[in-house]
């Protein structure tokens, strides 16, 4: 074990010992205190034991099914799967121009995920569409997913009341009964900290409702080293860590065996203008520690993705981006979220930087491959066939492998080219072309849509709205 995760844990159980964490909802403080957790106020304080007692009931493996079997996950071990991007308002095009996000620009972000043989996972916020009212946002959104989409799907957060609606519209889409739901889970959501030691009324009923029947949830901070955490990485770190396990506890205290993710979506805060810096050095380690935490309590993990600060598609958008996506896969992050298209520090999400950071997965995919020897590609018989002074080009060893062996990038530009930036953009443009025109929106049943849109009218979204949903 990487003793600076000991020294992590010891430092977060001290924290929440002496320091506590607030608990917004009475819901959350009633568990805490029937669970026998000090709690004075909305400040609960746990001990070690309670805390490991706790933890260690959450289950090593989340699965998650999709209505294609190809797509199931089991989020855990080593594997590693990609999901889409969460929360930009904006869709900033390769100039760096920006407009607000619309609800088409949804639907072609669904397409462009559903296309793409790397991603297990679709749905969820991928941007926030302005002509979709916030108030019934959530419930909108997971519906329009549902329909362009037969993989897993990850929904966004809300009440009670609208995470049930969630739920149910879920339920009626697979046409299962609440038993069979948490049996077989089919829905992702994830719910946030409020750093600093802080859990929210939102979060809360999100996490309770998915607890209650069992469908996985990711718990993770998104603290900034030097605004909302201490600025050194260690004390960052160990907030950061004692928010999420604090409320790993608490969602096994309100639903023992509740799948769960260990999650980070934390960086540091830029000194100089205290906006965050997910593109950083601290954040690319915040990724890592986030995946060795989680092997530390036995747990998934979800953290990091393609991530900039950049303001448009150029170079440090491309090196931040080969930097955190890399640490994610490298350090073993189960469940990589905002994997593609982000810029702008969040803000913003472009269809120009998914198609380059897809080519990022691809590159990164074919380097941890590693290499295949055997006798055959050892080609020690050729070698000393073509000998000292020879070429390779035209042997038929070439033609066999020459497809199979290197990586064949889609849109980046090699060898001599008159006009390489205009080649680079131009491939870019006819990559996304070809993704889009090669979806397909899967056939549902006209009666689950029907069922779909009672559960969405009853939730108060508005008929005319249902109708602008199906239009995409």
């Amino acid at each position: 074990m990487n003793d600076n995760v000991r020294k992590i844990h010891q430092a977060s159980v001290k924290i929440l010992e002496r320091t506590g964490m607030r608990f917004l909802h009475p819901d959350a403080v009633r568990v805490l205190k029937e669970n026998g957790i000090r709690v004075e106020g909305d400040r609960a304080h746990f001990t070690e034991e309670q805390l490991m007692h706790y933890i260690n009931m959450a289950p090593a493996v989340c699965r998650l099914y999709a209505k294609d079997p190809r797509y199931d996950m089991e989020i855990g071990g080593s594997r590693v799967y990609q999901a889409p991007s969460a929360g930009p308002t904006f869709i900033m095009a390769a100039d760096g121009t920006k407009r607000e996000a619309k609800l088409k620009d949804y639907a072609d972000m669904t397409r462009l995920y559903e296309v793409n043989p790397v991603y297990h996972m679709n749905g969820g916020p991928m941007c926030v569409p302005e002509d979709i009212d916030p108030g019934y946002s959530t419930l909108a959104l997971h519906y329009v997913s549902l329909l362009h989409s037969e993989k897993c799907i990850w929904a966004g957060s809300g009440t009670y009341e609208q995470v049930e609606a969630v739920l149910e519209m879920t339920r009626a889409f697979w046409g299962i009964s609440k038993e069979e739901m948490a049996k077989r889970p089919c829905v992702l959501n994830c719910v946030n900290t409020n750093t600093p030691l802080q859990f929210d009324r939102n979060m809360t009923e999100t996490l309770f409702a998915f607890a209650r029947y069992r469908q996985p949830v990711v718990i993770a901070a998104a603290a900034m080293a030097g605004t909302t955490s201490p600025v050194t990485m260690a004390g960052h770190l160990a907030v950061v860590n004692a928010e999420v396990i604090a409320v790993i506890a608490l969602s096994q205290m309100f639903a023992p065996g509740t799948p769960v993710l260990y999650g980070s979506q934390s960086a540091n805060a830029d000194m100089g203008t205290c906006a965050i810096a997910i593109g950083s050095p601290e954040g690319a380690l915040c990724y890592r520690y986030c995946a060795e935490m989680a092997r530390f309590y036995g747990v998934p993990s979800r953290g990091g993705g393609s991530l900039t600060d950049a303001k448009s598609l150029d170079v440090q958008a491309g090196y931040e981006s080969m930097l955190t996506y890399h640490t994610c896969r490298d350090s073993g992050v189960n469940l990589v979220l905002q994997s593609a298209g982000i810029l702008e520090s969040y803000l913003s999400v472009s269809f120009e930087k998914m198609i380059v950071d897809f080519e990022i997965i691809d590159m990164v995919e074919r380097y941890e491959r590693d290499l295949a020897i055997d006798e055959e590609r050892l080609a020690i018989d050729l070698i000393d066939e073509v000998g000292p002074g020879g070429q390779y080009l035209l042997e038929e060893h070439t033609f066999e492998f020459c497809r199979k062996e290197p990586f064949i990038p889609k849109v980046s530009v090699r060898g001599l080219h008159q006009d390489p930036a205009g080649a680079y953009m131009e491939n870019i443009r006819k990559r996304l072309d070809e993704m889009l025109d090669a979806y397909q929106r899967p056939k549902i049943d006209g009666a689950v849509i029907e069922k779909m849109q009672k559960i969405l009218s009853g939730a108060g979204v508005p008929a005319q709205v249902i109708q602008y949903l199906d239009r995409y």
